[in-house]
């Protein structure tokens, strides 16, 4: 029933059916669950220690011998620029003395880690069917490495020059995310969030301009973008705010509660969380100091900074200064467990691609 079963036959999946890494939401259960019931489960490592990647990973060949995605960040960490980051903790002071915080207290470190030496011996040892990277790929030497496990590589494309530079270094298969995409923006070939096309428009030029079998994400929650995806070409789909509904994601009260309510005009881009634009649910913080600043330091830089405002805040149940990551379609989310998701997905989209053939 699939159009194209390049990725499924590619990476041994039952399912077109990817569910996005996000740092955070994300870990061992969801991986499992996703897996389990036919889809690509995606660990993300961004935010993890290599001790707490080997502990989930370890959890997940435990639990499931289906094939797993993980993914890495591919950033390189900035030079230290005090002047910014002073320039930043004083954009941010007048929040830290209303929440009765000292504002000359050293601001924590972003624990945000790109791929190196250490994650790549932990896919040797693991040896995941799938790796991810999101802004662009590792250098070439640590490149191999992945490749020489057996593990099929995909990136992030957010145009279809991107795609073409991921295709020629090598990556099995791309991901194009269109602008409507919760999260981080994949783009690394510029800094041009302005032009970005949205997923609708993107996933088409991505189709002709490679080879390899490309993956629609961004606004895509339900059959109707998952059939859409198709017909344009793509071999799969990726699925993040969607399982954002699901009782596996580690979502904070504050966060759960607006994406309940959230609707296709309430998000937006924006860097003051990390430094790097993303798009997230609007909160105080993105609509008193940015949503864009040309203060935030570097990414991962400025977390560090918004860390005491948001441990702060967020036991209150305030959702001011949390990174409230979502894409454009959260009001198509549905409560259901992650496999369940992943079944009724697949199932209703094949419901509507017989129905459109007849």
């Amino acid at each position: 029933m699939w159009p194209d079963r390049r990725i499924l036959d590619l990476l041994g999946l039952e399912l077109p059916i990817f569910q996005a890494p996000m740092a955070g939401p994300v870990d061992s259960e969801m991986v499992i669950a996703v897996s389990e019931a036919g889809g690509l489960g995606g660990l993300p490592c961004a935010l993890m220690s290599p001790e707490k990647a080997r502990t989930e990973l370890g959890i997940i060949r435990q639990r499931t011998s289906r094939p797993i995605n993980i993914n890495f960040f591919c950033h390189t960490q900035p030079a230290d620029d005090p002047a910014r980051e002073a320039a930043w903790k004083k954009r941010l002071e007048p929040f830290y003395v209303e929440l009765g915080l000292d504002p000359a207290a050293p601001a924590p470190r972003s624990a945000r880690a790109p791929f190196d030496e250490e994650f790549c011996e932990i896919v040797e040892e693991f040896r995941p069917e799938v790796v991810s990277f999101h802004f662009g790929l590792p250098d070439a030497v640590l490149l191999d490495r992945v490749k020489a496990t057996g593990a099929k590589v995909l990136s992030s494309a957010t145009t279809a020059d991107e795609a073409v530079w991921l295709e020629e270094r090598g990556c099995d298969a791309i991901i194009a995310q269109g602008a409507e995409a919760g999260g981080h923006r994949g783009i690394f070939l510029t800094d041009n969030v302005a032009n970005q096309p949205g997923t609708f428009a993107l996933v088409p030029q991505v189709v002709d301009a490679v080879k390899v079998p490309v993956i629609a994400a961004g606004g895509i929650a339900d059959a109707r973008g998952i059939v859409a995806a198709f017909v344009l070409g793509a071999s799969a789909v990726q699925i993040g705010t969607a399982y954002l509904f699901c009782p596996e994601a580690k979502v904070a009260a504050p966060h759960k509660a607006v994406l309940r309510a959230a609707k296709d005009d309430h998000t937006a881009l924006t860097n003051v969380f990390t430094g790097r634009p993303a798009r997230g649910i609007v909160n105080r913080i993105m609509r008193e100091v940015g949503p864009m600043s040309d203060v935030a330091p570097a990414f991962p830089l400025a977390g560090g900074a918004l860390a005491p405002l948001k441990a702060k805040s967020e036991p209150l149940g305030s959702g001011d200064f949390m990174s409230l990551w979502s894409g454009q379609a959260a009001r198509l989310g549905r409560e259901m467990p992650a496999a369940e998701l992943t079944r009724v997905l697949a199932e209703e989209a094949q419901a509507l691609l017989g129905t459109l053939a007849r």
